[in-house]
């Protein structure tokens, strides 16, 4: 199915997808396979470098030559928004959550080195910063264009439907996709993909900062959205939108010992680097459930890693063995 946006290709695509048979005879479980988009190619890749080339090409038709997006300190979604603008020609503004840390590192020293403008909100909310930032931007006459939280609406999250066409294309079918939510954008696309595509494949969001229903209803208006921009004509139940949010332990960026155990179990088993934000949540809720027999032992599962990577760094004293 082809996506009918106008778009800017800066993802290497399609993602490889890989077995993970070390990890699934260590849990005894279901098979694992790992869709790789933390291999975009982006500044270290990452899931919003798809949705980045669909809101990119909205930003150049509305004439912008400024892009300003919000986020957490060691936001994947910031750092690979300055890199989309870097690569595009596009100056970029980032409006970041608290105030300017003593020590730079992970994303947020990428961030610097992308050439993107820093805002804090020092406290404030941050999306009346992020609204502040762009109208200072406006009056300047810099022609900015608002990219929302995550990415998420219905122009990014449509990055999603078109990554689920992606994995039919490789021809490897799975009974259920997990995977790190937070701003409903992915899940939103998947469940548009699955739905239009007509496919067997359920969709799992670990949540790693929402509770379940508040997740839920963000998601079911971005799936309607997505669905009304594409001309789907399809219908979502808030039943559709499996999100589990038992993982969120300390909150959220709050890293505790079962993102660890499974950052170590990934990376001891098949090479493979997970984040503590986000994939580092979501593996510890599939590797929970698996030894809980919520999974079936014959499904075939695709951990569908998000990316996030730079942000290990920022965590180095909590990852290691004496932290």
């Amino acid at each position: 199915m082809k996506i009918q946006l106008p778009r800017v290709q800066l993802a290497h695509l399609p993602t490889a997808i890989e077995p993970l048979p070390r990890l699934s005879a260590a849990l005894k479980g279901p098979q694992l396979w790992i869709k790789r988009d933390d291999q975009t190619g982006l500044a270290f890749g990452g899931n919003k470098t798809r949705k980045l080339e669909y809101l990119l090409a909205d930003a150049r038709a509305q004439g912008a030559e400024m892009l300003i997006t919000r986020g957490a300190i060691q936001s994947n979604h910031c750092r690979q928004t300055a890199a989309a603008a870097a690569r595009s020609g596009f100056e970029c503004t980032l409006v970041l959550s608290g105030s300017a840390p003593s020590e730079i590192a992970g994303n947020l020293l990428l961030d610097q080195l992308l050439g993107a403008e820093i805002v804090w909100t020092k406290g404030e909310d941050p999306e009346q910063v992020l609204e502040a930032t762009f109208t200072q931007a406006w009056e300047a006459g810099r022609r900015p264009y608002i990219i929302p939280y995550g990415g998420s609406n219905a122009t990014g999250a449509s990055a999603y439907v078109a990554a689920i066409s992606e994995l039919v294309d490789q021809d490897l079918k799975f009974d259920r996709i997990v995977f790190a939510s937070s701003s409903g954008g992915t899940q939103a696309g998947m469940l548009v993909g699955v739905k239009a595509l007509e496919l067997a494949t359920h969709i799992t969001g670990i949540s790693v900062d929402k509770p379940r229903d508040e997740l839920q209803s963000i998601i079911l208006g971005l799936a309607h959205q997505v669905s009304e921009l594409l001309r789907l004509n399809l219908d979502f139940q808030v039943d559709e939108v499996d999100v589990d949010d038992r993982y969120l332990g300390g909150g959220y960026a709050v890293m505790g010992a079962i993102e660890r155990e499974a950052i170590e179990l990934f990376a001891s088993t098949e090479g493979i680097l997970l984040d503590p934000v986000y994939t580092g949540r979501a593996a510890a809720g599939m590797i929970d459930r698996i030894r809980k027999r919520e999974f079936g032992p014959e499904e075939r599962i695709l951990f569908w890693h998000t990316g996030g990577t730079p942000a290990l760094f920022a965590y180095a004293e909590k990852l290691t063995r004496s932290g």
